[in-house]
C-alpha cells in the first residue's frame, strides 16, 4: 500500500466560475470572461430534464473569430459544447488527467447532486495538484 496523498478534483478546481444563459450572446461572455479573468463558462440549464453546457476560449477563437463572425450576433448556444461531460468532486486528479487525455477536455464542471459546483482544468490539476504532492 502506497503512503502517496491522494488529491482530489474538489481540492484543486476553482469554485468561483460563470454561469449564462445559452441565449446571451458571445460579446455578452467575453465582457463576463474579462471582467472575472476566467477562461471557462457554465451555460445553465433550461430546465430540470436539461443538461449544462460548456464555453471556452477555444470555442470563441474557433467558431466566431476564426470565421469571422460578430460576436454581437452570435448566440451562446450557438458554440457551446452540450451535454458536457463532467467530474466528481471525489475523482482522484490522476484519473481527471486521464479522463481530460482521453476525450481530448481541457475543461470540466465539477458536478455534485446534479449541480455545478466548481470547474476544474489542466492548469489547476498541474499547478495546484502536483504541488502538493511534491510537499
Amino acid at each position: 500500500m502506497s503512503d502517496r496523498k491522494i488529491i482530489k478534483v474538489r481540492d484543486v478546481m476553482k469554485d468561483h466560475f460563470i454561469e449564462m444563459e445559452g441565449l446571451m450572446t458571445v460579446q455578452d461572455a467575453i465582457r463576463a470572461l474579462q471582467k472575472e479573468d476566467a477562461h471557462t463558462l457554465i451555460i445553465k440549464k433550461r430546465h430540470d430534464d436539461d443538461e449544462y453546457g460548456i464555453v471556452v476560449l477555444g470555442d470563441i477563437a474557433k467558431k466566431v473569430l476564426a470565421k469571422d463572425r460578430s460576436p454581437s450576433r452570435v448566440n451562446l448556444y450557438e458554440i457551446m459544447t452540450k451535454p458536457v461531460m463532467s467530474v466528481s468532486p471525489h475523482m482522484d486528479i490522476r484519473y481527471c488527467a486521464r479522463l481530460f487525455d482521453q476525450f481530448g477536455l481541457a475543461s470540466a464542471p465539477v458536478q455534485e447532486h446534479g449541480k455545478v459546483i466548481g470547474v476544474v482544468t489542466y492548469q489547476e490539476i498541474v499547478l495546484h495538484g502536483l504541488i502538493e504532492e511534491l510537499d
